[in-house]
C-alpha cells in the first residue's frame, strides 16, 4: 500500500485521523462534515471500463481538458479487465489507466469542485460480463466479479482503517447489461438479478442505506437499432428496480456521445467524449441526491415582445447534430464574427427539451448556449440570422433526443415504448404555443426544422425506411396540430458513404417526398466544413447549419 501517497493526499485535504464506520451513513447526514472521505464504487462491463476511449483525445473536448493528468487529491484503487487485469495494488492518485478514459475521471473532478470533503474511488470492471453470471452474488461464474470486487473494496477500506482515516461508502455507480441482453435466461430476469445484486452489496458492505446509480444502456450505439428490443428489456428491468427502490436512481445516458468507428460509423461504446459525459451524469445525480446540484437559472430579464403582438414560433427538432453533440461553446472563439453567439440574446425567447427530457428549460429563457456539456446546437446562428433579416417577433422552441432514431418519432413508435417521442414532441409544440398565447400573443407556427437522423443513415434497414417514417411523422403532426399546410424544413447532411449502404439512395427518397409535397422543403447540407469523424458535425459546421436553415426559411416563407 502506498502509505506516503495516502498521507499526502489526506494532508492536502486537512483530514482528521479519527475512524468512522462505513455503516454510519444516512441520507440525512450526507454532508454533515467535510473531513470524512467519501468512497464511491464504480463497477460494470466495457462501458464502465472505458473501452475504445483514448486519453490523448481528451484535449479535443474543451470542457474536459486536463483530465489526462493525475488528480492528486483523489484516492483510487482499481482492478480492471478480464484475463489480463490491471490493478493498482493499493491506493494511488486518480488517473487514467492504460491510456483509457473511464467515467470516474470527470466524476471526481465535478464532485470535488462541489463538496469540501475528500473523495476516493474503487473501481472493478471487465468487458463482456453478465449480471446473471460473472456478477452473480450467489453463484458467480466466469470471471467471478462479485467476490473479486468485494475483496477489492474490503482490502482498500482496510488500508484506510489501518491509517485511521475516516470514511464512508457514499455511492455505487453501475453500468452493465449489454451482455445479459443476449442471454434468453438472463434477459427476462435482469430486474430480479439487479435487486438481488443491490441487496447483496448492502448486506455484505453493512451499508443498508447505500445509494445506487444505475446507468442506462446507450441507445445511440448500433445496438439501439439492431438490438432495440433486447436493450429495451434491460432498460425496463433497470427502471423497475429504480422505481421501487428509493435509494436507487436511473441515470439516462443515451444523449451522451458515442465513439465513431467502423465502415458505417456506428459503434458499441461511448468512447472518449461519451465516457467523460458519462461521468458527469453520475456526478450530477449524486450532487442532486445531497442537495448540492445548483439549478441553472437563465431568465429573460424583460419579456421581449410587445403586448398583443404576433410571435413567429420556430420549432427545431432532431437527433445528434440538432443537439450539437460536438459543438462546444469554447470553439466559438476560433470563429471570427461568431463569438457573440456565446452570449444570451434577450430579444429572442427560447424554450427547449433536449435529450428526450434529460434537460429542459425553466419556461422561456433568452436564446443562448444551453447544452448539457457546454455545447450548443444550430439554434444560435439560426436565431441570429433570422433576427438580422426579419422585423418580426421570433421565438424558438427546440425538442431533441440524440439517442433516438427516426422510427421513434412516428405515432406508432416501436417495441421500445420508452423511446416513443411523438406524443411528447407534439405536446411540447402545443404547450409552447399555449404559453405564448397566455401572454397575449397571436402565434404563427412558422415551421418545423428537422435534421435527419444521423444513425439511421448508417444502418441499412433504417436507411431504407427513414424517408417513409419521416413522412408519416409529418402527416400526423399536421393533423394533430390542425395545420394541414405546416411547413417542414428537412436538412440532410451527406449520408454515410459505405459500400453496403450506397445502394439505398436516401437522398432521392427524400427528394421524391419534397417533389410531391410543396410544404416539405428538402435542404441538402452537403457543403458544411469537413469533419474528422463520420456522422457528427463539429462547432463550425453547426454554426453553418443554423445559418443554412434560416436562409432556407427566408427563401421559402
Amino acid at each position: 500500500m502506498n502509505t506516503i501517497l495516502i498521507c499526502r493526499i489526506l494532508a492536502a485535504s486537512a483530514l482528521l485521523v479519527t475512524s468512522i464506520s462505513a455503516s454510519a451513513y444516512s441520507p440525512s447526514n450526507a454532508d454533515a462534515d467535510s473531513k470524512t472521505v467519501r468512497v464511491f464504487i464504480f463497477a460494470g462491463q466495457s462501458n464502465m471500463v472505458g473501452s475504445d476511449s483514448k486519453v490523448k483525445d481528451i484535449k479535443l473536448f474543451p470542457p474536459f481538458v486536463g483530465l489526462d493528468m493525475p488528480q492528486e487529491k483523489v484516492l483510487y484503487s482499481y482492478n480492471i479487465g478480464r484475463e489480463d487485469k490491471l490493478t493498482s495494488n493499493g491506493w494511488v492518485a486518480l488517473q487514467p489507466v492504460d491510456g483509457v478514459v473511464g467515467p470516474e475521471l470527470s466524476f471526481a473532478r465535478k464532485v470535488s469542485q462541489q463538496i469540501k470533503a475528500p473523495i476516493a474511488i474503487i473501481k472493478c470492471a471487465a468487458g463482456g460480463t453478465t449480471l446473471g453470471g460473472d456478477w452473480n452474488p450467489d453463484d458467480p461464474s466466469g470471471f467471478k466479479l462479485y467476490p473479486l470486487t468485494l475483496q477489492l473494496i474490503q482490502s482498500s477500506l482496510a488500508e484506510l482503517d489501518r491509517q485511521k482515516i475516516p470514511y464512508r461508502i457514499e455511492g455505487f455507480m453501475w453500468h452493465q447489461g449489454e451482455n445479459d441482453m443476449f442471454d434468453k435466461v438472463f434477459r427476462p430476469n435482469y430486474a430480479r438479478n439487479l435487486k438481488n445484486f443491490i441487496a447483496s452489496w448492502r448486506r455484505d458492505l453493512k451499508t443498508p442505506s447505500l445509494r445506487f446509480y444505475i446507468g442506462e444502456l446507450c441507445t445511440k450505439t448500433v445496438w439501439g437499432m439492431d438490438n432495440r428490443s433486447n436493450m429495451y428489456a434491460i432498460r425496463t428491468g433497470q427502471k423497475e428496480v429504480t422505481s421501487s427502490d428509493p435509494l436507487a436512481v436511473y441515470i439516462p445516458t443515451s444523449h451522451d456521445a458515442v465513439e465513431i468507428g467502423g465502415g458505417a460509423g456506428l459503434h458499441y461504446h461511448y468512447g472518449t467524449l461519451g465516457q467523460l459525459e458519462h461521468g458527469i451524469n453520475y456526478a450530477d445525480a449524486y450532487l442532486r441526491a445531497i442537495g448540492k446540484k445548483p439549478i441553472a437559472n437563465r431568465p429573460l430579464k424583460v419579456w421581449p415582445y410587445g403586448k398583443g403582438s404576433t410571435v413567429k414560433l420556430f420549432v427545431l427538432a432532431g437527433h445528434r447534430n440538432m443537439e450539437g453533440e460536438r459543438a462546444f461553446v469554447e470553439g466559438l472563439k476560433a470563429l471570427p464574427g461568431e463569438e457573440e453567439l456565446a452570449n444570451d440574446d434577450q430579444k429572442i425567447a427560447y424554450k427547449y427539451c433536449i435529450g428526450g427530457g434529460y434537460k429542459s428549460s425553466n419556461g422561456w429563457e433568452p436564446l443562448g448556449p444551453a447544452g448539457y456539456y457546454d455545447t450548443f446546437g444550430p439554434e444560435l446562428s439560426f436565431g441570429k440570422t433570422l433576427a438580422s433579416a426579419l422585423h418580426e417577433n421570433i421565438a424558438i422552441a427546440k425538442f431533441t433526443q440524440s439517442g433516438s432514431q427516426m422510427n421513434d418519432w412516428t405515432l406508432q413508435g416501436t417495441e421500445a415504448k420508452d423511446l416513443n417521442l411523438y406524443p411528447k414532441f407534439v405536446a411540447f409544440i402545443q404547450q409552447s404555443i399555449k404559453e405564448l398565447q397566455a401572454k397575449g400573443h397571436r402565434v404563427e407556427l412558422a415551421g418545423i426544422f428537422y435534421h435527419v437522423g444521423e444513425n439511421d443513415m448508417s444502418f441499412g434497414p433504417y436507411r431504407s425506411n427513414s424517408a417513409k417514417w419521416l413522412q408519416s411523422t409529418i402527416v400526423q403532426s399536421r393533423q394533430d396540430l390542425a395545420l394541414p399546410s405546416l411547413k417542414w424544413y428537412i436538412s440532410q447532411q451527406p449520408p454515410t458513404d459505405e459500400k453496403g449502404l450506397n445502394s439505398i439512395d436516401v437522398t432521392a427518397n427524400l427528394a421524391a417526398i419534397a417533389a410531391a409535397d410543396p410544404a416539405f422543403i428538402h435542404i441538402k447540407a452537403f457543403n458544411l466544413p469537413p469533419q474528422k469523424e463520420q456522422l457528427v458535425i463539429t462547432t463550425e459546421g453547426i454554426v453553418q447549419l443554423g445559418e443554412l436553415l434560416a436562409h432556407s426559411y427566408l427563401e421559402h416563407h
